[in-house]
């Protein structure tokens, strides 16, 4: 909190990669919920 700088440079370098890494942990998540949908 005390330094925001920080922060926001982090967000701006990561932002293309964090929107991958989400898109991709919400595939897999969705893909382990069919699968035991499936197997179950």
């Amino acid at each position: 909190m005390s330094t925001p700088k920080e922060d926001t440079s982090f967000w701006t370098k990561y932002k293309r990669f964090a929107s991958t890494e989400i898109l991709l942990y919400v595939i897999m998540i969705v893909g382990i919920i069919l699968g035991i949908i499936i197997f179950s």
